[in-house]
C-alpha cells in the first residue's frame, strides 16, 4: 500500500534500548490516526505506527488497520492503489474480508486473501499495485512495513506468498505468518528476527502468549475490547488502538472480557538497533537516499521498473515535495516489561 498522504512527515527513528522489571508489564497504550487513501470519497485507514509516541515496534516501521469497508458497487470506492515505489522495506498485506490484485516491476501477480500472507521485499527499489476485485463486497485488513537492516536494503526484488495453519491454542486460534508462536513456525524470510500473528480469542477465554525476551511487541485490536491481564495496571486495548510491551516479556496474558470473540494482530521484533529515516514509501539512512530516490522515480528510473497490466488512470504515481527541513530523532525507547 502507498501512503498517499499529500504531505508526509519525514520520520527520524532511532535505535531502542531497555531493560525489565517483575513488577508486572509497562503498556504503552497507542491509539491510531485516521488517514484517507486518496480523495474526498477514500476509503480511510487506521494508522498507529509511525507515530510521535512510537516509530519501530522491532523491525516494523508502518502499520495501517482497515475497514471493514463496504465496497460493494455505489457504496464506496474500494481500494485502487496505482503504480507507487517503495526502498528499503518488506510490505506484509494481511486480509480479514476481501480480496485485493497485486502486481509489482518483478511480474508477479498475485490475489491477496483472508488468511493468505503475501509479503514483497522492495530492497533497492520496485513498484506495485493495489487493487481490490469487482468481486470483493467488505474489505478489511491490515498493512504493514517492515524496515529492513542495513545490511539488506540491496537486496533484490522479491515475493512470497504463504498460508498458515490455523492453530488452536484452547481458548483462541491462531495464525502465525511471520516468525514462530505457539509451536508454529512460518517459513518466510525475513532480514531481522520478527513475529506477526493473527489472534481470534474467544469470549470470557483468558491466553498467555510465551514470548521472547529479547523482543517488544504491539498487539493491535481489530474487533472487541481485550484486556493486558498481567499489565502492572491492568489495561483494557480498543478497537484500532495498540498495546506496546518493551523487552524483557516473558509472557503477555490476554483476557476477553466481552461476549464476542477478538481479534487481534500481534507484532514483536528485536530493536532494530539503527537511525531510520522513513519518507513517504521510502526506508533509508539519509536525507540525501530520499531525494535520489524520488528523483529516480518521477524520472521513471529502471530502478523502479514498470508494472505491467494496471489498467487504471494513473500509470505512475507523483511523489509528494520533500519537505524543507528535517524533523527530529525522536524517542523510541521501549517500556519496561
Amino acid at each position: 500500500m502507498s501512503n498517499l498522504e499529500s504531505a508526509p512527515a519525514e520520520i527520524i527513528c532511532s535505535p531502542t534500548t531497555s531493560d525489565a522489571t517483575p513488577a508486572g508489564l509497562r503498556v504503552q497504550l497507542l491509539t491510531s490516526r485516521d488517514v484517507p487513501l486518496g480523495g474526498p470519497r477514500a476509503m480511510t485507514v487506521h494508522r498507529t505506527i509511525p507515530q510521535r509516541e512510537r516509530s519501530l515496534i522491532g523491525g516494523w516501521c508502518f502499520a495501517d488497520h482497515y475497514g471493514p469497508e463496504d465496497v460493494s458497487a455505489g457504496a464506496g470506492p474500494g481500494m485502487d492503489v496505482p503504480p507507487h515505489p517503495h526502498i528499503g522495506l518488506q510490505t506484509v498485506s494481511w486480509l480479514f474480508s476481501g480480496e485485493i490484485e497485486h502486481r509489482d516491476t518483478n511480474g508477479v501477480h498475485a490475489m491477496v486473501r483472508p488468511g493468505e500472507l503475501n509479503l514483497m521485499t522492495a530492497g533497492r527499489g520496485i513498484a506495485h499495485t493495489e487493487v481490490s476485485t469487482p468481486e470483493t463486497t467488505v474489505l478489511h485488513g491490515v498493512q504493514l512495513w517492515v524496515a529492513l537492516p542495513a545490511h539488506a536494503t540491496n537486496v533484490d526484488r522479491d515475493f512470497a506468498h504463504y498460508v498458515p495453519p490455523s492453530v488452536d491454542v484452547g481458548g483462541a486460534m491462531a495464525r502465525v505468518f511471520l516468525g514462530e508462536l505457539f509451536g508454529s513456525r512460518s517459513p518466510v524470510t525475513t532480514f531481522s528476527p520478527l513475529l506477526g500473528a493473527e489472534l481470534v480469542v474467544d469470549a470470557g477465554a483468558n491466553i498467555d502468549l510465551d514470548v521472547d525476551p529479547t523482543f517488544e511487541h504491539g498487539i493491535l485490536v481489530d474487533s472487541g475490547t481485550l484486556r493486558i491481564a498481567n499489565a502492572i495496571e491492568p489495561l483494557d486495548v480498543a478497537r484500532t488502538e495498540m498495546a506496546y510491551i518493551g523487552l524483557g516479556a516473558k509472557v503477555i496474558g490476554l483476557i476477553n472480557t466481552g461476549d464476542e470473540p477478538v481479534r487481534l494482530i500481534v507484532l514483536g521484533g528485536e530493536p532494530l538497533g539503527e537511525d531510520i529515516i522513513m519518507w513517504w514509501n521510502f526506508v533509508g539512512r539519509t536525507h540525501d537516499e530520499m531525494v535520489v530516490a524520488r528523483e529516480e522515480w518521477m524520472a521513471h528510473s529502471e530502478r523502479f521498473g514498470q508494472v505491467r497490466g494496471y489498467d487504471g488512470e494513473i500509470q505512475h504515481l507523483p511523489a509528494p515535495t520533500l519537505p524543507g527541513t528535517r524533523l527530529r530523532t525522536r524517542d523510541n525507547k521501549p517500556g519496561r516489561a
